[in-house]
């Protein structure tokens, strides 16, 4: 995928205890063939005087995902959670009261609560399209 300058995009971090998560950036130069300047829009640079301007590889970027309006989520759902700056991928375990829900997030193996507004249905870049995760990974139960 072509990204130009200008363009809106998330950033998939690869690092350690970032791994699973997904940053608001914005092109701000092309550095080549396969790496970009980005400015994060909701990090901060070290000296908390402006976003974060970092290079990242073309690899990890994909363009903002669409709105999905979801009145509700069920137990095992494939969510993003918004948490630290960032969405993070995770899957619902637990419905409360406001309507809250619990996620478990695989990569740290941590579970925590957020509210309904705090959640999107997790959404992946395929071929140039978007796959909700409902439509990616349906649950097959068997009998056997």
């Amino acid at each position: 995928m072509c990204f130009c300058v200008g363009s809106h995009v998330e950033i998939c971090s690869n690092e350690d205890g970032f791994l699973g998560s997904y940053y608001e950036a914005k092109i701000v130069a092309k550095l080549g063939k396969d790496r970009l300047k980005v400015e994060y829009t909701t990090l901060l640079a070290d000296n908390q005087k402006g976003p974060l301007k970092e290079v990242v590889r073309a690899s990890d970027l994909r363009p903002v995902p669409p709105q999905i309006r979801a009145s509700a989520f069920n137990v095992m759902d494939k969510v993003d959670a918004y948490d630290l700056d960032g969405w993070w991928v995770g899957r619902v375990t637990g419905r409360k009261i406001g309507p809250k829900y619990t996620v478990y997030f695989e990569c740290s193996g941590d579970e925590y609560d957020y509210p309904a507004s705090s959640l999107r249905v997790h959404q992946e870049y395929v071929d140039g399209h978007w796959v909700p995760s409902q439509q990616r990974d349906p649950f097959v139960f068997s009998s056997r």
